[in-house]
């Protein structure tokens, strides 16, 4: 079996209906894959940590923090 990995960032404005535009870009990844002989399993949330920058002698430094991205997972035999 082959896997491919979509990442997935959707994109909104401060409107209302942000629900709604952003399953509608899902949907479309989605389709676009699928028309292309790939079946959709499943949409996956990955973490992670992003080290400190120590900056120059301190200065400039920037704490650690986790990042969350959005992932598509597909599949195809």
């Amino acid at each position: 079996m082959e896997y491919k990995v979509v990442p997935f960032y959707p994109v909104i404005n401060r409107d209302k209906d942000n629900s709604k535009k952003v399953a509608k870009q899902l949907e479309d990844i989605i389709e676009n894959f699928t028309n292309q002989g790939w079946r959709y399993v499943r949409l996956e949330s990955v973490e992670t940590y992003v080290r400190a920058d120590p900056g120059c002698f301190g200065f400039g430094a920037k704490p650690g923090f986790t990042a969350y991205r959005q992932m598509i997972v597909f599949s195809k035999e």
